[in-house]
C-alpha cells in the first residue's frame, strides 16, 4: 500500500510554520569509548574551540568561544494551568562565581545545581560520542539567551526517515519557541538503515543499534557540558523522529519528563512492550490528510523488509490514556484541535492535536512547547 509511495517519503513534508526537513544520513563507524567533535555551524560571529567531556573535543560556531565542564543536579518545579504556563525555578537563588569559578542555583527546594563557568557560548556544535561500539553524532544548540547562570531545560529533537541531526536543526519549528527562554537543544543523527538515517523502534527502521542507549548517553554528556535541569528534559520529533519520541516515552520515562511526537503513531508490533517506568505526558500532532502515516492507521511497507502497522491517531491517544491510567473521556477538541485526557495518574496529560486536511506535517511547536514545559520529572 504505502510502499508504492516511495521509501523516502517519511523524510518529506512541511509544517504549519512553513519549515521542511531535508534528507541526510546517520552515524559513523565503530570506535572506542571516547567522545569528540567535528566542525560546527550555526548562530554567532566567530569560531571557537571547546573542551568536551572525558577525552573528547569539539569545535563550535559561537559568539566568542566556549568552554564546557561538569553540570548536573536536581530540578525546579514547573508552572501549572493553561497553555501559556512556564516552568520556574521555584524561588531558588543563584550566585555567580568569578575568575573561572562556578554559579550555583537553588531550584524548587532541591539540591543546588552547580553551573559551569564560563558558560557555553551561543552557537551550534557538531559532537560525536561512542556508544555501543559506534560513533554517534549530534548537533548541540546553545541559544543566545542561555547565560549559564541557572539550570535550563533540554529538548532532544529527532529527525525523520532519511534525515540527520543537521537537517533537523534547519527544519525544526522548536528553536523559535525555545530559544528566547535559553533552552538548550540537541539534534541527534540516526544510523543509516535501508532508507537512510533512521531510528530503531523495534520492528523498524534500522537494525543492530540501541537508540535509547544512544540518546541517554547523549543527554548525560550534555549534562556535563551545560547547566541542564535534569527534571526538565523533553523529546520531540517529526515522522520517524515522532516514532522515536513515542519509543522514548515507552522506554526512557526515567529521563524524559514529556514528549511531543508529530506525524507518527504507536505501532501494533511493539505496543505490548510499551511499559514506561512512570506516567508520562504525551502530546501528539497529526493531520487528517497525511498520505504517509494515515490518520486512521494501518499497514506500511515504506521501509523495505521492515513492515509496520500504525495504531492510528485516535487509537494512539486512547492507548496512551490507558498506559497513563487516565480516567473519563478526552475533552472535545479546542480551538487548536487538541483533545486531552487531563485526569491521569501523576498529573500527566495525554493529548492529540489534529490538523484538518494538511499532509505529512511537523507539529505546532507554539502549542507543544507550553504543554511540555509545564511538566517535570517527579
Amino acid at each position: 500500500m504505502l510502499g508504492a509511495l516511495g521509501i523516502s517519503l517519511w523524510g518529506c513534508g512541511g509544517d504549519s510554520d512553513g519549515t521542511t526537513s531535508a534528507g541526510g544520513d546517520g552515524g559513523g563507524p565503530a570506535a572506542g569509548a571516547s567522545t569528540s567533535g567535528t566542525s560546527g555551524n550555526g548562530s554567532g560571529s566567530a569560531s571557537a574551540s571547546t573542551t568536551g567531556s572525558a577525552s573528547g573535543t569539539s569545535t563550535s560556531t559561537g559568539s566568542d568561544g566556549a568552554s564546557t565542564s561538569g553540570a548536573g543536579g536536581d530540578a525546579s518545579t514547573s508552572g501549572a494551568g493553561g497553555d501559556a504556563s512556564t516552568s520556574g525555578t521555584g524561588g531558588g537563588a543563584s550566585t555567580s562565581g568569578t575568575g573561572g569559578g562556578a554559579s550555583t542555583s537553588g531550584a524548587g527546594g532541591g539540591e543546588p545545581i552547580t553551573c559551569p563557568s564560563p558558560a557555553l557560548r551561543a552557537g551550534d556544535t557538531n559532537k560525536t560520542i561512542s556508544v555501543g561500539g559506534s560513533n554517534r553524532s549530534y548537533v548541540l544548540h546553545v541559544p543566545a539567551a542561555y547565560d549559564g547562570s541557572k539550570p535550563v531545560p533540554l529538548v532532544v529533537d529527532l529527525h525523520p526517515l532519511g534525515g540527520s541531526g543537521p537537517s533537523e536543526r534547519s527544519g525544526s519549528p522548536y528553536p523559535a519557541q525555545t530559544d528566547p527562554e535559553g533552552v538548550i537543544m540537541a539534534f541527534p543523527s540516526g544510523l543509516s538503515g535501508p532508507s537512510g538515517g533512521a531510528w530503531n523502534v523495534g520492528p523498524c527502521c534500522v537494525k543492530n543499534t540501541d537508540d535509547v542507549a544512544f540518546v541517554k548517553a547523549m543527554v548525560a554528556e550534555i549534562q556535563q557540558t551545560a547547566c541542564i535541569d535534569p527534571k526538565r528534559i523533553y523529546a520531540v520529533g517529526f515522522s520517524m523522529g515522532g516514532g522515536m519520541s513515542h519509543y522514548l516515552a515507552c522506554h526512557a520515562a526515567d529521563t524524559f519528563a514529556a514528549v511531543a511526537p508529530a506525524a507518527f503513531d504507536l505501532l501494533q508490533e511493539n505496543i505490548g512492550d510499551c511499559k514506561p517506568s512512570r506516567p508520562i505526558t504525551v502530546i501528539s500532532f497529526r493531520s487528517t490528510g497525511d498520505p504517509i502515516v494515515p490518520y486512521a492507521g494501518g499497514y506500511s511497507a515504506v521501509v523495505s523488509g521492515m513492515p509496520i502497522t500504525f495504531l492510528g491517531a485516535k487509537s494512539t491517544l486512547e492507548k496512551w490514556g490507558q498506559i497513563n491510567k487516565c480516567t473519563g473521556s478526552p475533552s472535545a477538541e479546542d480551538s487548536k484541535g487538541c483533545s486531552t485526557f487531563s485526569n491521569c495518574e501523576g498529573g500527566v496529560e495525554v493529548a492529540l492535536c489534529t490538523k484538518q486536511g494538511g499532509g505529512h506535517d511537523y507539529g505546532n511547536a507554539a502549542v507543544g512547547w507550553p504543554v511540555l514545559k509545564r511538566h517535570t520529572l517527579p
